[in-house]
C-alpha cells in the first residue's frame, strides 16, 4: 500500500518557520535501484501563523507534490492542516490535525491517502537557537473499516553561524489495522507500526534562497516489509518572508 503520511506540530515564531516553497530531487532510483525505477522531482509549499484568526494558536498548512509519473507529470498530492489553541495560562496547547491526499500509479490507477484525523495536546521547548515540539494525538484513520490509534510527533530545528545554516527535522509514529476494510488488506490481521521521518538541512546562499539536502526515513508506508527506506533528496529552498 502506498500511504503517505507527514503531519508535524509547530509553535515557533512565524519569524523562524515562514512561508516556503521547496523543490527536490529525490535520488531513491540511484539509493534503491531494485524498489524505484528513476529519481524524481518532488516540491513543496508550507503556510505557517504563530497567531491566526482565531488568535489562540498556530496554524499550519502544508501541500506536498511528487512528480514520478510519466513524463514526469505530478503523481501525489498530499496535504496537512494543523491548529493549536490554548485558553488556559499553563504551556500546553490542544492541538487538532488532518491529513490526507490522492495519487496515480504508471498504469493509471487512482488511490487515495486515507483521510487521518487527530487531537491530542502538545508543548513545545525554545532554548538559545535550538527548539523542540512534541505532541500526542488520538489518530482516526478513515479506512473501508476505520482504525483508532496513538500517534507522536517530534519537531525540532536549530541555527548554526549566525543564521547560515539550519538544521531541522520531524519523526512522527503511530499505529494502523492491517486489515482496512477492503479486499487488498482482509485477511490480514492485527496492528502495524508506521514512522516517517525527514531530517533536513539548509545551507543560505543568498538572501532568502537555500541549497539543501532532506532525507525521506519511512517504515511500513512504502512497503509492508519489515525494513527502513531511507532516501535523500538535494533541493532548493525559498522564504517568502
Amino acid at each position: 500500500m502506498k500511504l503517505l503520511f507527514f503531519s508535524v506540530f509547530l509553535f515557533l515564531p512565524v519569524a523562524i518557520f515562514p512561508q516556503n516553497i521547496q523543490v527536490h530531487w529525490d535520488l531513491r532510483h540511484t539509493i534503491d535501484a531494485k524498489l524505484n525505477s528513476k529519481n524524481f522531482p518532488s516540491f513543496s509549499f508550507e503556510y505557517f501563523a504563530n497567531i491566526d484568526t482565531i488568535g489562540t494558536g498556530s496554524f499550519l498548512f502544508k501541500l506536498d507534490s511528487r512528480m514520478d509519473g510519466n513524463n514526469s507529470n505530478p503523481s501525489q498530492i498530499f496535504t496537512q492542516i494543523s491548529q493549536s489553541i490554548k485558553f488556559w495560562k499553563p504551556k500546553i496547547y490542544l492541538s487538532a490535525t488532518y491529513s490526507g491526499g490522492l495519487g496515480v500509479t504508471s498504469t493509471y490507477y487512482g488511490y487515495y491517502i486515507s483521510n487521518s484525523f487527530g487531537i491530542g495536546p502538545a508543548y513545545a521547548i525554545k532554548w538559545k537557537e535550538a527548539w523542540i515540539s512534541a505532541s500526542t494525538y488520538l489518530r482516526v484513520n478513515v479506512f473501508d473499516k476505520p482504525s483508532l490509534d496513538p500517534q507522536v510527533n517530534l519537531w525540532f530545528g536549530r541555527f548554526f553561524l549566525n543564521y547560515r545554516i539550519y538544521f531541522s527535522g520531524s519523526f512522527v509514529f503511530w499505529s494502523q489495522n492491517r486489515d482496512q476494510g477492503n479486499e487488498d488488506t482482509k485477511e490480514l490481521r492485527g496492528k502495524k507500526i508506521a514512522f516517517f521521518g525527514d531530517p533536513q538541512i539548509w545551507f543560505k546562499i543568498k538572501k532568502r534562497f537555500s541549497a539543501g539536502s532532506k532525507i525521506n526515513i519511512y517504515y511500513h508506508l512504502l512497503s509492508d516489509d519489515n525494513h527502513v527506506q531511507v532516501y535523500p533528496t538535494i533541493g532548493l529552498k525559498y522564504q517568502f518572508n
